[in-house]
Formats: structure tokens, C-alpha cells, sequence
């Protein structure tokens, strides 16, 4: 049961999930944390940065690591969570694929149409919404600490998130770099 539990959440976070794999993450969070408890919030952003640091679409990356996880988590073994990932990813994926199969054959003759311009048109903002909705998922106690307990840690990470966006922002620090960098500061000044 939780194999088709897992297919029909990934297939409906890959089916709805316009604007790319960060603005997936708030759903995939709401779906494996929230709504059926596959993760804690804490897996799930260990997940996240795993995910940012593997080659691929974090999307992808998160479904095939919570697929694994999941299965792994209500008791299969681990061959069994190979598969729970196998499924998850292909999953995600399914949709889009489906859908570029069937968009690309009209896309291109109807590409300047005005209800199709009109429709990409409204994409655009739910797009930044999602991926603001992104960020926001990960501002949270896991990643930054908490302000009350511990002031120092928080302060640290507001600290390193601002350096960061900074260095990569305004000062165009490759983000290798900058992930490497502030890795480094994390293990100094933790």
C-alpha cells in the first residue's frame, strides 16, 4: 500500500509542481512531513541539502532519497527502498514527460498565439510564488536554530545566510565556492 501511496504523491507533486524542483520542495515537505509522516522535519531538511549538493534537480534528488526513506521507514529492508526510490523518481518525472510529449507537438505552432501567451503569462507569477514558498520551507528551527534557545547558533546561521546571498548576489562567488566556504565557516565557527 505505501508503494502506491508513494507513486500517486510524487506523481501529483510532479504534475503540479511548475516552476522546477525548489518549488517543489514546499509540496513534497507538505506531503512526506505533514500529511502522511514518512519524515520528520529535520530528515526532510537533511534531504534538502543532500539534494542541493548532488548533480541533478533537487526535485528528482528529494523524490528519490524520500522514496527510499519512506520504504525504509515502515519496516522493508533495503532493496525494497532501492525500489520505493525507483518508483518515486519516475514518479516525479512521469508527468512532465508526458506533458512535454504532448506540448511539444503544439507548442511550436501555436507558440504566439494569445491564449497560450496568456497562460504562460499567469505561470510566471505562481512560479515565483512557489519558489518564494521554497525559501521560506527552509527558513525554519532545523535550519536556523531557534532565536530563544539558542541565540548564538541563530545568530551564526543568519550570519553565514547573509554572507552567502551577499557573496553570490552582489559579489558573483561561483556557488561551489560559496558552498564550500561556508561548509567551512559552519565547521569553524559551530
Amino acid at each position: 500500500m505505501i508503494f502506491l501511496q508513494l507513486f500517486y504523491t510524487f506523481f501529483k507533486i510532479g504534475l503540479f509542481g511548475f516552476g522546477g524542483g525548489y518549488a517543489m520542495l514546499s509540496m513534497i515537505q507538505g506531503e512526506v512531513v505533514t500529511r502522511h509522516g514518512w519524515l520528520t522535519a529535520q530528515e526532510f531538511t537533511d534531504i534538502v541539502a543532500i539534494s542541493q549538493m548532488t548533480p541533478g534537480p533537487i526535485g528528482i534528488n528529494s523524490a528519490t532519497y524520500v522514496g527510499y526513506d519512506a520504504i525504509v521507514g515502515a519496516g522493508y529492508g533495503m532493496g525494497w527502498g532501492v525500489v520505493g526510490s525507483a518508483l518515486a523518481t519516475l514518479a516525479v518525472v512521469l508527468p512532465s514527460f508526458i506533458l512535454m510529449l504532448t506540448i511539444s507537438r503544439f507548442f511550436l505552432k501555436y507558440q504566439k498565439h494569445p491564449a497560450v501567451e496568456a497562460v504562460f503569462s499567469g505561470l510566471r507569477p505562481a512560479v515565483v510564488g512557489l519558489l518564494a514558498s521554497a525559501a521560506l520551507v527552509l527558513m525554519n528551527v532545523e535550519n536556523f536554530g531557534s532565536p530563544t534557545d539558542d541565540t548564538r547558533s541563530f545568530l551564526i546561521s543568519c550570519l553565514i545566510f547573509v554572507v552567502a546571498f551577499v557573496g553570490t548576489k552582489k559579489y558573483k562567488v561561483n556557488p561551489i565556492l560559496m558552498i564550500v566556504l561556508c561548509g567551512a565557516a559552519g565547521v569553524l565557527l559551530y
